[in-house]
Order: structure tokens, then C-alpha cells, then sequence
């Protein structure tokens, strides 16, 4: 009974350090969650230095002098994969089953 009183409690504290702790796991949880959406960590075997070592790639090309239009061109494709997604979850897992002739 204790354990969900000191629950409850928890997500009830509004104090401002622990708000914006909140506030951060939440982004953190979202994030993580569109790295599993894009299937890469099915992709990548679930390997934390590749996915890091992708990441950086990514950073590195947004350095460059076209970052603007890569950001453009990877809004597209990301708003474009949101609106296509369905129950399969992956975007990576719909795209196989595009490409399979529908096969599930």
C-alpha cells in the first residue's frame, strides 16, 4: 500500500527541479522511440556505437553549407514517413511490406 501512496506522490511532486526532470525523460523516451521507429536498431543489431557513430555522420552533414536544404529535405521524408505509418510500427518494417507486394 505504501509503494503506491510514494507513487503516486512522485508523479504528483511539482517541484520545479523534478518537473523539468520529467520534462527531459519524456524527450528522451520520444526520441529513443523515432531511432526504433526508423528500424535502426533492428538495422544495426541494436549496436550503440554505430547508431553514435550515425548520429555523428548526421551532425557532421548538418555542419556543412547545405544544411539548410538537408534540413528541408529530411523534414520531407520524416513528415512523410509520420503520414504514411500504420500499425506496423517501424517504418522501416512498413517499407518491407510495400515492397513485398502487401505481404505481412
Amino acid at each position: 500500500m505504501t509503494n503506491r501512496v510514494e507513487a503516486s506522490q512522485r508523479r504528483t511532486d511539482t517541484r520545479q527541479w523534478v518537473v523539468d526532470r520529467r520534462e527531459r525523460t519524456r524527450h528522451l523516451i520520444e526520441l529513443g522511440g523515432l531511432v526504433q521507429k526508423a528500424g535502426l536498431v533492428e538495422l544495426t543489431d541494436d549496436d550503440r556505437a554505430v547508431l553514435f557513430g550515425a548520429l555523428l555522420a548526421i551532425a557532421a552533414k548538418l555542419q556543412g553549407d547545405d544544411r539548410k536544404e538537408r534540413l528541408i529535405l529530411w523534414r520531407r521524408r520524416g513528415q512523410r514517413a509520420f503520414d504514411n505509418d500504420g500499425p506496423e510500427g517501424s517504418v522501416v518494417a512498413s517499407r518491407r511490406t510495400k515492397s513485398d507486394g502487401g505481404q505481412g
